[in-house]
């Protein structure tokens, strides 16, 4: 019986998140040990287990994987979350670009200068409700299904509902205009897998604070 997967990052959600969320959806238990140092970073590094030096790195089937996409995309393909297709995949992976894009605004804004957050944040409602989410609304209202893609759950349906609370942690009624997104955010975070990770307690972590901005910019000397 092979080991649960093994998360290597800090203890915020940066570019791990999309990664327990996935893990997270699939049902799979995992362990993660923290970075909490400058000095847990360098011992990655110098033991030469990190690819390309950076973090995330997940430990699981026996690799030592890194780089965010390839770690997502091998556990939508293991987990059956990413379509029965190509073209379904070709979907899925636009999808996820799209709420990729969106969710890196979010995650770089408590990094941002106190002057310029205000209007980051007034530029992220503004993409979100003008650009990303009437695309998702659109998919679903043309789809008539349940799902973005198919007519089951895959990564693109995770990543979308990620992203949503996300943008209304920024915003809480950002999904005003968007009534099958209200729905889909209902649906989707009532799935078994999901509703136990929105559960307090679970491994989901919480919006970047202050103190947290302090720990990863001693860690990664930013």
């Amino acid at each position: 019986m092979a080991g649960k997967p093994k998360l290597h990052y800090t203890k915020g959600r940066g570019k791990m998140e999309s990664i327990r969320w996935l893990l997270a959806a699939a049902g799979v238990e995992f362990e993660e040990e923290f970075i909490e140092t400058k000095e847990d970073l360098e011992k990655l590094r110098n033991d030469g287990v990190l690819l390309f030096q950076q973090v995330p790195m997940v430990e699981m089937d026996g690799m030592r994987m890194v780089q965010t996409r390839a770690i997502l995309s091998y556990i939508a393909a293991k987990y059956n979350l990413y379509g029965k297709d190509l073209k379904e995949r070709a979907w899925i992976d636009m999808y996820v670009e799209g709420t990729t894009d969106l969710m890196g605004m979010i995650m770089y804004l408590p990094f941002q200068p106190a002057d310029t957050k205000e209007k980051n944040l007034a530029l992220i409602i503004e993409r979100a409700t003008t650009r990303y989410f009437p695309v998702y609304e659109k998919a679903l209202k043309d789809h008539g299904q349940d799902y973005l893609v198919g007519n089951k759950l895959s990564w693109a349906d995770v990543h979308l509902l990620e992203a949503i609370l996300m943008a209304e942690e920024c915003k809480p009624d950002v999904l005003s205009a968007f009534p099958l997104l209200q729905a889909f955010k209902g649906r989707i975070s009532n799935i078994p897998t999901i509703k136990k990770f929105l559960q307090p307690g679970s491994q989901r972590k919480p919006p970047t604070d202050e103190k947290f901005v302090a720990v990863v910019r001693k860690i990664f000397n930013i």
